[in-house]
This record gives C-alpha cells, structure tokens and sequence, in this order.
C-alpha cells in the first residue's frame, strides 16, 4: 500500500473509532440537553472560536433548517456587544475542546447573570467551561488522526457528529416532516422536490385516455394512439378505475399473434394498478415508477377514480430527480 493510502485509512480509522466511543459514551446529560432545547422559547445560540466556531456554524445550519431556530456567534465578538443577542428565552451551546478557550470563558458571566441554560460541548470533564455548564457533551478522543496531534480532526468530527444527534433527537421531537423542510428550502432541486405534487405535473382533462372497460380493443387502441400517452385506463360503470392497458401490453400481444381486437378491454388490461394521490409529491411518484419500471402512474381520487396520468417525462422535466 503506497504512503498516502496508508495515511487515508489510517486517518478515517482514527476519526470511526472516535464516533464509536461517542456512541458509548452516550448518556442522559445528552437527554438533558436534548430536553433543554426542545423546551427553548427563544433561540439557540452556538458560539465558537477558530475551527470549533466553523463547526458550531455547521450544527447552526442544520439545527435551523430542521425546526430550532439558531444562531452562531462568534465568541470573539461576544465582548464587543454580541452579547446583547443572548436574552433570557435563549439556550446558549459552547464549543471548546479544551474547555479552556479564553473567549468562549468570557461569555459565562453574562449567562450565569441572565441565567441562561448553558450547554458546553468539551473534551475535558474537569475543565472550568464544562464546570460552568448546565449539561456538559464530552466529545473527548483517544488522539487526532493529525500525525502532529495538533490539527482537530478527529474531534472536530466528534462534535459535528453529536450536534448532528442533537439536532435529529429534537426533529423527532417536533415531529418535523417533508411539509416543514419544503418551507425552509423553497429554492433549487431540493425545494422542487419537497414541493411539486403529482396534482402540478398530472395530465388531466380531455387528454386524458379513459375508455369504459368492456370498450373493444379495437376502439380501445385508438384511443391509445389518439391520446400519445403510452396508457388508456380502463373505468367500470361506477367511472372507478378497474385496470390499465399500455403500450408494451400491446407489443406483447402483436408478439403473441392471437386476436384481440374485438375482445373486451378488461380481458388485457392490468388489474389494481399503482395509482397516486393528486396531494402527494411528485418525487414519491417518481420512486413508485422507478421501483415498479413503469412510466406512468394514474393519479386518483379518494374514490379510486382517475382524474390524472402522472409521466415521468414531465416529472423529470420540472425538475424533481
């Protein structure tokens, strides 16, 4: 193995076995924090120095994006008037593996006088920060993958992890959903993917090919090829679907060469097919189409009558991958 692949492994080794300790280390101070923020009335405020403060921006994101209202601020900045965005309804998150940072340390007055709840994230137990906290979160490793033992790497990933936990814990708590997300990421593939509904890329209407299922196949074809959609859905004389008869169902029957075209439709047609409320998102429509290999999907009513077709072309083309 070359140097530099031996220095790879070594270094994600190095960073797996710190989660694994993570994971055993879990305890009910992490149910307490869990509990704390949850209970928040304000915001969260995470607050960092140096790579520890990169990270907290990163757990500040997510926290945001999946329901808890959050903040980074930059401890440095704290003493020069940032403090003044902490208020009595806040939870206040520190980060510092050593515990000792010198402008995460000043911060702890203010909090203690407008008491509140302070939740450290440290590597050291004993250190005057995890002292000061309300909860503390160890997020200690054995060593860095750095070969120097000074760049944070495997702590650094340690306590992304663990506000990564923190933050899935209380998405469950809030029972946050697709619905919640979508209103926070209206933008880009993401956000069509999280809004755009089967209802947005249906083809409805007269171009619809409905034909009643005791139609003969003959006419049932040219309503097959009239419509261009690869489908004709085939509804009983409560106008309820009863089966679907497609494109490739007719290359077999060609393949076949038995008569067919003056039988009844519901002879060929596929019973029970997979069908899709107009209110559920076109992205689970395409995973329906992608696991079943079909290409289009019926779009129904709560009374199972069809009132779109759902294809995978217009899926694709607004933009849901």
């Amino acid at each position: 193995m070359s140097p530099l692949l031996e220095r790879a492994r070594d270094t994600l080794k190095i960073e797996i076995a710190g989660l694994e300790r993570l994971i055993e280390r879990l305890d009910p101070q992490f149910e307490e924090a869990v509990n704390l923020l949850f209970a928040c009335q304000g915001k969260v405020i995470l607050a960092g120095m140096g790579k520890s403060g990169l990270i907290a921006q990163k757990i500040a994101a997510t926290l945001t994006s999946t329901g808890t209202p959050s903040l980074f601020l930059h401890a440095g900045e704290s003493s020069h008037g940032d403090l003044g965005i902490i208020t009595g309804q806040d939870v206040v998150i520190a980060f510092s593996y050593s515990g000792e940072t010198s402008e995460v340390l000043q911060m702890i007055g203010h909090m203690q006088a407008i008491g509140v709840p302070l939740i450290a994230m440290t590597g050291k137990p004993d250190s005057t920060l995890a002292q000061a906290a309300t909860v503390h979160l160890s997020i200690a490793v054995e060593k860095e993958a750095c070969p120097l033992g000074l760049t944070p790497t495997a702590s650094s990933t340690a306590t992304l992890a663990l506000g990564d936990a923190l933050a899935m814990c209380l998405l469950e708590q809030r029972q946050f959903r697709e619905d919640d997300f979508a209103v926070f990421h209206p933008g880009g593939s993401l956000g069509r993917k999280l809004t755009i509904r089967a209802q947005d890329v249906m083809v409805k209407g007269d171009p619809l090919p409905l034909v009643q299922e005791n139609m003969p196949m003959r006419e049932a074809m040219h309503v097959l090829s009239r419509k261009n959609l690869g489908i004709v859905v085939a509804v009983n004389q409560d106008e309820k679907i009863s089966g679907v008869f497609t494109t490739g169902d007719l290359m077999r029957l060609l393949e076949d060469g038995q008569p067919f075209l003056d039988k009844p439709l519901l002879e060929f047609t596929h019973p029970d097919p997979k069908t899709i409320a107009p209110e559920e998102l076109a992205a689970k429509a395409l995973h329906i189409m992608e696991t079943h290999s079909i290409t289009c999907l019926v779009v129904a009513d709560p009374e199972n009558r069809p009132i779109g077709i759902v294809q995978i072309y217009y899926i694709l083309r607004a933009g849901v991958y």
